[in-house]
């Protein structure tokens, strides 16, 4: 559990409730199911819209990572990439294979599997830099609807509050119901823009840097077989994949 991100929501709902309370409000005029369902219902149907449902499905799933940490395996990495290096100067590069029914990254797989089958040092690093520029478009396409969640939860804030004054407006004559009606258009639009600054905005950018280490997990991992293939010495992969990692 990435414990920082729970408590930068938590403070941030805090601070706005806390604000309430010391304004003389209460907490309990916040909420407001009508202008909830305007604000959610409205914002995820514009980005599904927009995204398509493959993405949306997959931003949907990518979410638990800004407030679940993945599992570090970079140590174990270098444990298993100075093995493999250390095997394939001993006993060649088919002794490799060995390794690859152990594997479930298919990105380490294909990478063992090029290693094996001998494939130029150059040719396997172009091949593996496309696999890594594909992972990387589809995980921005998913980092995207996020964003643009936070873009669109605003302008869908003020739609309600609109539907709230029309509302107002149909009811002039019946001072009972005029209070429901602004208080659905006030209280749209902070679920608008507190949703998308809070909410939406943060865990896009959390997954943003969330791809990039995946993204420079791969290259790594693509750096070192490509090192492997040409037979490098196990010590300076070691060395390189250390710099990677951030390590020297």
């Amino acid at each position: 559990m990435d414990w920082g991100s729970v408590a930068g929501l938590v403070l941030a709902l805090s601070g706005i409730l806390l604000g309430q309370v010391l304004e003389g409000g209460r907490v309990g005029s916040l909420v407001q199911p009508a202008a909830f369902c305007i604000v959610m219902v409205g914002t995820m149907g514009a980005v599904l819209l927009q995204s398509g449902l493959h993405n949306f499905m997959q931003a949907m799933r990518m979410a638990r990572h800004a407030f679940i940490l993945p599992y570090d395996d970079s140590s174990q990495l270098m444990h298993d990439v100075t093995n493999w290096s250390a095997t394939a100067r001993r006993e060649g590069l088919l002794s490799l294979e060995r390794f690859m029914p152990q594997q479930t990254d298919p990105f380490i797989r294909q990478g063992l599997r090029l290693v094996v089958d001998g494939i130029d040092p150059y040719k396997l690093r172009e091949t593996l830099d496309i696999a890594i520029g594909c992972f990387e478009a589809q995980q921005r396409q998913a980092v995207k609807v996020w964003e643009s969640a936070g873009g669109y939860a605003p302008t869908i804030g003020i739609l309600g509050a609109v539907l709230g004054l029309i509302q107002v407006m149909e009811n002039l004559s019946d001072p009972g119901r005029l209070g429901s009606g602004i208080a659905v258009a006030f209280v749209a639009t902070i679920y608008g823009v507190g949703f998308a600054n809070l909410v939406f905005l943060p865990i896009g950018g959390k997954l943003r840097l969330h791809m990039q280490r995946q993204v420079l997990r791969r290259e790594m991992l693509a750096d070192a077989f490509a090192c492997i293939a040409t037979g490098d010495n196990p010590r300076l992969i070691e060395e390189r994949m250390a710099t990677y990692l951030g390590r020297n």
